[in-house]
């Protein structure tokens, strides 16, 4: 066994994942540490072009909680992971030497496609256990981007969009709750870029739609009923397309407090949350599914595969 620690820094949250891995390709990680926290990295940056610095204190603050969970824990490798807020930020350097000084180790600022892959690899290779029909559409709802992957058991064709859930609230949502408006704007921006989806990925060949990410396991937790978040219950749970619009509608005519009265919901997406269900309420409804496959497994355990 091979101990590894795995980083992955969106525009949300940064996210750490310590795990015992397999010396060959085959088996299961086995988590030691698994942690998120919300930082709000892309804070305004689809406004301003820049990472504000009190988003890259806010992000090095938990960095450096991660890298002594890392020392402690005696891992033999690290990747370090940033994508769509530090690929669109134009001080992004500052963001690199601030990870050099904690971890001692360069970020990998990596493209949309690269995200992709790691998702799909992450998502995927437990599903043989439930045997989905295939292809599967892997959707992974971020904070600045959303990634879409089609594939078997390797990736066929992928496409990223900037339709993330932070940047979509900060570009349409601003009224709580948001005005009918607001929301139809948000919903044009999202279709115009599903549209740019269905130039590049097959879409249609998909048997399975999998979803990822915060967003989407916070809406499958609430359309389960859980009184508080229960990832066992949520990963691999089946959430049908009747669910997501219910809770979607529910939630953006719901104000602040009572999205934060929520049992399920984090402090840190009772802001964001409307917008990603209303994302993954029209991936639905756009590509034709029924339900949608949840998975608590994404980009951060597709890192640590990496590191195989």
């Amino acid at each position: 066994m091979t101990r590894v620690a795995a980083v992955d820094c969106g525009t949300n949250s940064v996210r750490l994942l310590i795990a015992d891995m397999p010396s060959a390709d085959g088996g299961t990680l086995t988590d030691v540490e698994r942690r998120m926290e919300i930082v709000r990295l892309g804070q305004d940056v689809d406004k301003t072009g820049r990472l504000a610095p009190e988003a890259l204190e806010r992000t090095f603050t938990a960095m450096r909680r991660y890298a002594e969970l890392i020392e402690r824990h005696g891992a033999e490798k690290t990747r370090v992971v940033a994508t769509s807020a530090t690929r669109d930020a134009a001080n992004r350097d500052e963001f690199v030497s601030g990870v050099v000084d904690i971890f001692g180790a360069v970020p990998e600022v990596i493209t949309g496609d690269e995200e992709a892959e790691l998702s799909f690899m992450g998502a995927t290779r437990e599903l043989a256990e439930l045997r989905p029909p295939r292809p599967y559409l892997v959707v992974d709802i971020g904070g600045g981007s959303t990634e879409f992957v089609l594939g078997t058991s390797s990736v066929q064709a992928a496409r990223s969009v900037d339709i993330g859930c932070v940047r979509l609230t900060e570009r349409h949502l601003r009224d709580d709750p948001p005005s009918p408006e607001q929301i139809t704007s948000a919903v044009a921006d999202i279709d115009g870029a599903l549209a740019r989806v269905r130039e590049t990925v097959p879409v249609d060949e998909a048997r399975t739609l999998v979803g990822l990410a915060g967003s989407v396991t916070t809406v499958a937790g609430i359309a389960l009923g859980l009184p508080h978040y229960d990832p066992a219950e949520i990963h691999h749970s089946r959430i049908t397309a009747a669910q997501v619009h219910d809770v979607t509608r529910d939630l953006l005519h719901a104000t602040r407090a009572e999205r934060a009265r929520i049992g399920v919901m984090h402090p840190g997406r009772v802001d964001v949350i409307g917008t990603g269900s209303l994302i993954l309420d029209r991936v639905m409804r756009e590509y034709g599914f029924g339900a949608v496959v949840v998975s608590e497994h994404d980009i951060l355990d597709g890192i640590a595969w990496s590191l195989l």
